[in-house]
Protein backbone atom coordinates (compact mmCIF):
# COMPACT_ATOMS: atom_id res chain seq x y z
CA UNK A 1 0.00 0.00 0.00
CA UNK A 2 1.35 3.60 -0.91
CA UNK A 3 2.10 6.19 1.54
CA UNK A 4 -0.82 8.11 1.14
CA UNK A 5 -3.09 5.33 1.37
CA UNK A 6 -1.62 4.23 4.17
CA UNK A 7 -1.52 7.70 5.83
CA UNK A 8 -5.63 8.62 4.92
CA UNK A 9 -6.31 5.12 6.33
CA UNK A 10 -4.30 5.90 9.31
CA UNK A 11 -6.34 8.94 9.74
CA UNK A 12 -9.34 7.56 9.48
CA UNK A 13 -8.95 4.96 11.93
CA UNK A 14 -7.47 6.85 14.42
CA UNK A 15 -10.24 9.34 14.30
CA UNK A 16 -12.97 6.17 14.70
CA UNK A 17 -11.42 4.42 17.20
CA UNK A 18 -10.24 6.84 19.50
CA UNK A 19 -13.14 9.66 18.73
CA UNK A 20 -10.10 12.50 18.72
CA UNK A 21 -11.49 15.75 17.24
CA UNK A 22 -12.18 16.37 13.31
CA UNK A 23 -14.49 18.27 11.50
CA UNK A 24 -15.97 14.78 10.69
CA UNK A 25 -16.04 13.13 13.78
CA UNK A 26 -16.60 16.02 16.28
CA UNK A 27 -20.23 15.42 16.27
CA UNK A 28 -19.82 11.70 17.73
CA UNK A 29 -17.38 12.62 20.16
CA UNK A 30 -19.81 13.30 23.35
CA UNK A 31 -18.99 14.05 27.04
CA UNK A 32 -19.39 10.87 29.24
CA UNK A 33 -21.90 11.43 31.20
CA UNK A 34 -21.84 8.00 33.69
CA UNK A 35 -18.28 8.75 34.37
CA UNK A 36 -18.25 9.18 38.19
CA UNK A 37 -14.76 10.62 39.92
CA UNK A 38 -13.66 9.77 43.22
CA UNK A 39 -11.46 11.61 45.53
CA UNK A 40 -10.53 10.04 48.49
CA UNK A 41 -8.90 12.96 50.00
CA UNK A 42 -10.86 16.52 48.99
CA UNK A 43 -8.66 19.74 49.37
CA UNK A 44 -11.14 21.70 50.11
CA UNK A 45 -14.28 21.33 51.80
CA UNK A 46 -17.39 21.85 48.98
CA UNK A 47 -17.52 24.99 47.02
CA UNK A 48 -14.77 26.24 49.36
CA UNK A 49 -11.54 26.17 47.49
CA UNK A 50 -9.91 28.80 44.75
CA UNK A 51 -12.10 29.99 41.64
CA UNK A 52 -11.32 28.13 38.25
CA UNK A 53 -12.27 29.54 35.30
CA UNK A 54 -12.95 28.11 31.90
CA UNK A 55 -12.88 29.67 28.86
CA UNK A 56 -15.93 29.43 26.49
CA UNK A 57 -15.88 32.46 24.39
CA UNK A 58 -13.24 31.53 21.69
CA UNK A 59 -14.92 29.18 20.11
CA UNK A 60 -13.79 26.51 22.48
CA UNK A 61 -14.31 22.79 21.41
CA UNK A 62 -14.57 21.79 25.31
CA UNK A 63 -16.21 24.00 27.54
CA UNK A 64 -17.75 22.86 30.97
CA UNK A 65 -21.06 22.49 29.80
CA UNK A 66 -20.17 20.28 27.59
CA UNK A 67 -16.84 17.56 26.46
CA UNK A 68 -15.21 19.04 29.50
CA UNK A 69 -18.13 18.48 31.95
CA UNK A 70 -15.68 15.81 33.52
CA UNK A 71 -12.76 18.26 34.15
CA UNK A 72 -15.50 20.48 35.97
CA UNK A 73 -16.75 17.51 37.97
CA UNK A 74 -13.60 15.76 39.08
CA UNK A 75 -12.55 19.48 40.25
CA UNK A 76 -15.64 20.46 41.95
CA UNK A 77 -15.40 16.70 44.04
CA UNK A 78 -11.72 18.87 45.15
CA UNK A 79 -13.65 22.05 46.72
CA UNK A 80 -12.62 24.13 43.64
CA UNK A 81 -15.31 26.25 42.34
CA UNK A 82 -15.64 25.87 38.68
CA UNK A 83 -17.23 28.40 36.58
CA UNK A 84 -17.36 29.00 33.00
CA UNK A 85 -16.04 32.18 31.23
CA UNK A 86 -18.52 33.88 28.33
CA UNK A 87 -17.07 37.07 27.84
CA UNK A 88 -13.71 38.58 26.57
CA UNK A 89 -10.46 38.12 28.19
CA UNK A 90 -10.58 41.88 30.72
CA UNK A 91 -8.84 42.24 33.81
CA UNK A 92 -12.82 42.52 35.35
CA UNK A 93 -13.17 38.87 34.18
CA UNK A 94 -9.74 37.22 35.71
CA UNK A 95 -9.42 39.44 39.11
CA UNK A 96 -11.54 36.89 40.86
CA UNK A 97 -9.92 33.39 39.34
CA UNK A 98 -7.10 31.67 40.54
CA UNK A 99 -6.77 29.40 37.84
CA UNK A 100 -7.77 30.20 34.25
CA UNK A 101 -8.45 27.46 31.78
CA UNK A 102 -8.27 27.76 28.15
CA UNK A 103 -9.05 24.05 26.19
CA UNK A 104 -9.35 24.16 22.46
CA UNK A 105 -9.92 27.61 21.14
CA UNK A 106 -11.07 28.22 17.89
CA UNK A 107 -12.04 31.20 16.02
CA UNK A 108 -15.41 30.37 14.00
CA UNK A 109 -16.08 27.06 16.80
CA UNK A 110 -17.93 24.85 15.38
CA UNK A 111 -17.84 26.69 11.94
CA UNK A 112 -14.86 26.73 11.62
CA UNK A 113 -12.50 25.92 8.82
CA UNK A 114 -10.24 23.84 10.24
CA UNK A 115 -7.22 24.55 7.08
CA UNK A 116 -3.59 26.13 8.02
CA UNK A 117 -2.49 29.18 8.61
CA UNK A 118 -5.43 29.24 11.39
CA UNK A 119 -6.05 32.24 12.42
CA UNK A 120 -5.90 33.37 16.11
CA UNK A 121 -8.65 33.05 18.84
CA UNK A 122 -7.42 35.46 21.03
CA UNK A 123 -7.16 39.49 20.10
CA UNK A 124 -3.67 40.73 20.78
CA UNK A 125 -5.01 42.45 24.11
CA UNK A 126 -6.77 39.64 25.58
CA UNK A 127 -3.18 38.10 25.11
CA UNK A 128 -1.67 40.94 26.92
CA UNK A 129 -4.22 41.14 29.81
CA UNK A 130 -3.54 37.07 30.30
CA UNK A 131 0.68 37.85 30.28
CA UNK A 132 0.21 40.42 32.76
CA UNK A 133 -2.43 38.62 34.91
CA UNK A 134 -0.43 35.61 35.35
CA UNK A 135 2.65 37.84 35.81
CA UNK A 136 1.12 39.55 38.71
CA UNK A 137 -0.09 36.00 40.54
CA UNK A 138 -2.50 34.24 38.22
CA UNK A 139 -2.05 30.31 37.27
CA UNK A 140 -3.05 29.31 33.38
CA UNK A 141 -4.05 25.88 31.67
CA UNK A 142 -3.58 26.31 28.40
CA UNK A 143 -4.46 23.20 25.83
CA UNK A 144 -4.51 23.25 22.16
CA UNK A 145 -5.29 19.91 20.86
CA UNK A 146 -3.68 18.59 16.87
CA UNK A 147 -4.51 20.90 14.12
CA UNK A 148 -5.73 23.43 14.35
CA UNK A 149 -6.17 24.36 17.85
CA UNK A 150 -2.19 25.04 18.31
CA UNK A 151 -2.55 27.11 15.59
CA UNK A 152 -5.20 29.48 17.23
CA UNK A 153 -3.28 29.75 20.34
CA UNK A 154 0.66 29.92 19.10
CA UNK A 155 0.12 33.42 19.87
CA UNK A 156 -0.47 33.15 23.68
CA UNK A 157 1.83 29.72 23.87
CA UNK A 158 4.89 31.82 22.62
CA UNK A 159 4.42 34.59 25.56
CA UNK A 160 5.62 31.71 27.97
CA UNK A 161 8.41 29.87 25.47
CA UNK A 162 6.35 27.35 23.81
CA UNK A 163 6.48 26.75 20.39
CA UNK A 164 3.30 25.19 18.61
CA UNK A 165 2.95 22.98 16.02
CA UNK A 166 -0.58 22.85 14.33
CA UNK A 167 -0.03 19.64 13.46
CA UNK A 168 -0.37 15.68 14.35
CA UNK A 169 2.00 14.16 16.83
CA UNK A 170 1.64 10.42 15.45
CA UNK A 171 3.19 7.01 15.78
CA UNK A 172 3.55 6.52 12.07
CA UNK A 173 1.75 6.44 9.44
CA UNK A 174 0.45 2.87 9.30
CA UNK A 175 0.66 2.23 13.43
CA UNK A 176 -2.69 3.23 15.36
CA UNK A 177 -1.83 3.48 18.93
CA UNK A 178 -2.26 5.56 22.64
CA UNK A 179 0.61 7.27 23.85
CA UNK A 180 1.19 6.25 27.71
CA UNK A 181 4.23 8.55 29.80
CA UNK A 182 6.00 6.79 32.03
CA UNK A 183 8.47 7.19 34.60
CA UNK A 184 10.06 3.87 33.58
CA UNK A 185 10.57 4.81 30.20
CA UNK A 186 11.65 8.73 31.14
CA UNK A 187 8.90 10.00 29.47
CA UNK A 188 7.77 11.05 32.42
CA UNK A 189 9.34 13.28 34.61
CA UNK A 190 10.20 13.69 38.16
CA UNK A 191 8.16 16.50 39.59
CA UNK A 192 6.28 17.83 42.27
CA UNK A 193 2.90 17.21 39.92
CA UNK A 194 4.17 13.69 39.53
CA UNK A 195 4.95 13.28 43.12
CA UNK A 196 1.72 14.53 44.42
CA UNK A 197 1.04 15.50 48.24
CA UNK A 198 2.12 12.16 49.52
CA UNK A 199 3.06 8.38 48.31
CA UNK A 200 -0.30 7.70 47.55
CA UNK A 201 -0.56 10.15 44.64
CA UNK A 202 2.55 9.65 42.92
CA UNK A 203 2.12 8.89 39.58
CA UNK A 204 3.36 6.31 37.45
CA UNK A 205 1.82 6.21 33.79
CA UNK A 206 -0.19 8.68 32.04
CA UNK A 207 -2.34 8.50 28.84
CA UNK A 208 -2.71 11.00 26.55
CA UNK A 209 -4.60 10.20 22.81
CA UNK A 210 -2.95 12.03 19.68
CA UNK A 211 -2.54 15.79 19.92
CA UNK A 212 0.34 17.94 18.74
CA UNK A 213 4.08 18.88 20.12
CA UNK A 214 5.34 21.46 20.85
CA UNK A 215 8.70 22.89 21.16
CA UNK A 216 10.18 25.04 24.61
CA UNK A 217 13.00 26.96 26.12
CA UNK A 218 13.92 27.10 29.62
CA UNK A 219 12.85 27.63 32.43
CA UNK A 220 9.70 25.71 30.73
CA UNK A 221 9.44 22.22 33.10
CA UNK A 222 8.59 19.44 30.54
CA UNK A 223 6.80 16.84 32.21
CA UNK A 224 5.86 14.94 28.92
CA UNK A 225 8.60 14.07 26.81
CA UNK A 226 7.57 13.22 23.93
CA UNK A 227 9.26 9.43 22.16
CA UNK A 228 11.96 10.21 19.61
CA UNK A 229 10.86 8.03 17.14
CA UNK A 230 7.31 10.04 16.74
CA UNK A 231 7.08 12.74 14.12
CA UNK A 232 4.50 15.86 13.61
CA UNK A 233 2.80 15.71 10.79
CA UNK A 234 1.64 19.31 9.13
CA UNK A 235 -0.78 19.24 6.44
CA UNK A 236 -2.74 22.20 5.26
CA UNK A 237 -6.04 20.99 6.36
CA UNK A 238 -7.05 18.29 9.55
CA UNK A 239 -6.90 14.85 8.52
CA UNK A 240 -5.84 15.06 4.98
CA UNK A 241 -2.37 13.83 4.52
CA UNK A 242 -0.38 12.37 1.45
CA UNK A 243 2.90 11.72 0.69
CA UNK A 244 4.34 15.69 0.37
CA UNK A 245 2.46 16.21 3.77
CA UNK A 246 5.05 18.14 5.83
CA UNK A 247 6.54 16.72 8.80
CA UNK A 248 8.94 17.36 11.90
CA UNK A 249 10.62 14.70 13.85
CA UNK A 250 8.72 14.87 17.65
CA UNK A 251 12.53 14.38 19.40
CA UNK A 252 13.17 16.76 21.72
CA UNK A 253 9.10 18.15 21.75
CA UNK A 254 6.88 17.82 24.85
CA UNK A 255 3.80 17.43 25.14
CA UNK A 256 2.81 18.88 28.37
CA UNK A 257 4.76 20.65 30.92
CA UNK A 258 5.29 23.64 33.26
CA UNK A 259 6.80 27.18 33.92
CA UNK A 260 6.92 30.11 36.50
CA UNK A 261 6.19 33.32 34.95
CA UNK A 262 6.82 36.20 37.15
CA UNK A 263 4.53 35.96 40.09
CA UNK A 264 2.54 33.40 38.62
CA UNK A 265 2.28 29.78 37.07
CA UNK A 266 1.55 28.36 33.68
CA UNK A 267 0.72 24.62 32.21
CA UNK A 268 0.87 23.82 28.35
CA UNK A 269 -0.57 20.41 27.36
CA UNK A 270 -1.11 19.48 23.79
CA UNK A 271 -3.68 16.95 24.40
CA UNK A 272 -7.36 17.53 25.71
CA UNK A 273 -8.83 14.10 26.12
CA UNK A 274 -6.45 13.22 28.53
CA UNK A 275 -8.28 16.10 31.13
CA UNK A 276 -11.78 14.70 30.51
CA UNK A 277 -13.76 11.86 29.99
CA UNK A 278 -15.48 11.43 26.62
CA UNK A 279 -17.38 8.75 24.52
CA UNK A 280 -17.18 8.46 20.69
CA UNK A 281 -19.75 5.95 18.91
CA UNK A 282 -18.87 3.88 15.22
CA UNK A 283 -20.84 0.72 14.38
CA UNK A 284 -23.56 0.77 17.35
CA UNK A 285 -20.17 0.80 19.30
CA UNK A 286 -19.43 2.88 22.20
CA UNK A 287 -15.84 3.43 22.95
CA UNK A 288 -14.19 5.72 25.52
CA UNK A 289 -11.77 8.33 25.94
CA UNK A 290 -9.73 10.44 28.37
CA UNK A 291 -9.99 9.59 31.99
CA UNK A 292 -12.60 6.88 31.53
CA UNK A 293 -10.51 4.65 29.39
CA UNK A 294 -8.77 1.58 30.62
CA UNK A 295 -5.14 2.84 29.95
CA UNK A 296 -5.46 6.14 31.62
CA UNK A 297 -6.09 4.94 35.47
CA UNK A 298 -3.88 7.45 36.91
CA UNK A 299 -4.55 10.39 35.08
CA UNK A 300 -7.70 11.52 37.35
CA UNK A 301 -4.83 11.68 39.98
CA UNK A 302 -2.31 13.73 37.48
CA UNK A 303 -4.73 16.11 36.79
CA UNK A 304 -6.10 17.03 40.20
CA UNK A 305 -1.92 17.09 41.32
CA UNK A 306 -1.71 19.47 38.11
CA UNK A 307 -4.23 22.09 39.92
CA UNK A 308 -2.81 21.53 43.32
CA UNK A 309 0.02 23.10 41.41
CA UNK A 310 -1.28 25.51 39.52
CA UNK A 311 -2.78 26.79 42.83
CA UNK A 312 0.06 26.90 45.00
CA UNK A 313 -0.10 23.60 47.06
CA UNK A 314 2.95 21.60 45.83
CA UNK A 315 6.03 23.40 44.79
CA UNK A 316 8.63 21.97 42.63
Amino acid sequence: MSRPCLLLCFAFCLASSFGCVSTHAASSQNADGQWQPVVKNPEYPNRAGPVILVDAAHGNFHTIDGRFSAFAKLLRLDGYRVHSANAEVTPELLAGATVFVISNAIRGGSGAEWTAPTPAAFAPGEIEVIVDWVGSGGSLLLIADHMPFPGATADLASEFGVGFFNGFAMKSAHERELLSFARASGLLADHAITRGRSESESIETITSFTGQAFSFTPPFEQLMQMPDDWVVLLPAKAWEFDESTPMVSAKGLSQGGVVRYGSGRVAVFGEAAMFTAQTSQKDGVVRSMGLNHPSAAENTQFVLNLMHWLTGLLEN
